[in-house]
């Protein structure tokens, strides 16, 4: 539509204008795929990882009322107030990856839902919850909800996953991801050192979370 048109629609009632280039039929409700279409223009790389991802994969262990969606994004974005309003959400452009590794190959848009709405494969997934434990914030992600979720995982892919580890550049999220696989007892948990091997040298990983706990991992 036409800027005229559009002023028309806002001025008849018709729309509500929520920012620029975003509108609204009245009375009706901005839905999550929606705005993710919406941020996905806007923000490259942009994606649902970590926890989402797995819950809407069919992996989770608390449901929440008003769960916040987690967002991956490889550039920073000032999001307009609206947003919040109609999706709770957490926001990161954390590089895991060496610069040459494009994780696009690990992002796929979900049966039933939106093709623009892309979504992290459970192992991609897997890094990006490893890589909230223990932040401060409403980012954080608990331990414990963590290895619960981790319990459900039984059929990861170990060729996938060996390659996110192998072209991993955070040493924090390699030791979670391979404590967490030695928790859950599956296959693909195993002989997991050898990434982080690659990165620790030998080095305890140690950071204080939320609330002063502290958070240390095994060389």
């Amino acid at each position: 539509m036409s800027p005229a048109q559009t002023n028309y629609l806002v001025n008849a009632g018709w729309l509500q204008r929520l920012s620029k280039g975003a509108y609204l039929v009245a009375g009706d409700v901005a839905s999550v795929e929606g705005i993710i279409t919406y941020l996905s223009r806007r923000i490259p790389g942009l994606h649902i990882g970590g926890k989402t991802a797995l819950d809407w994969q069919g992996v989770r262990h608390n449901v929440a009322f008003r769960p916040k969606t987690t967002l991956w994004g490889s550039k920073a974005y000032r999001f307009p107030a609206w947003i919040e309003q109609h999706m709770p959400y957490t926001f990161q452009t954390t590089q895991l990856f060496e610069d040459q590794y494009s994780v696009i190959q690990w992002l796929r848009p979900l049966p039933f839902k939106s093709a623009d709405v892309l979504v992290s494969v459970p192992e991609l997934a897997l890094l990006e919850l490893a890589s909230d434990i223990g932040k401060r914030g409403k980012k954080g992600q608990s331990l414990d909800e963590a290895v619960h979720l981790v319990d459900t995982l039984r059929s990861l892919r170990i060729d996938v996953l060996s390659s996110l580890l192998e072209n991993c550049v955070r040493v924090k999220v390699v030791k979670l991801v391979r404590d967490l696989g030695q928790s859950s007892g599956y296959a693909w948990g195993e002989d997991l050192q050898k990434y982080v091997n690659r990165l620790s040298q030998g080095k305890r990983w140690s950071s204080k979370a939320t609330g002063g706990k502290r958070l240390t991992l095994k060389p």
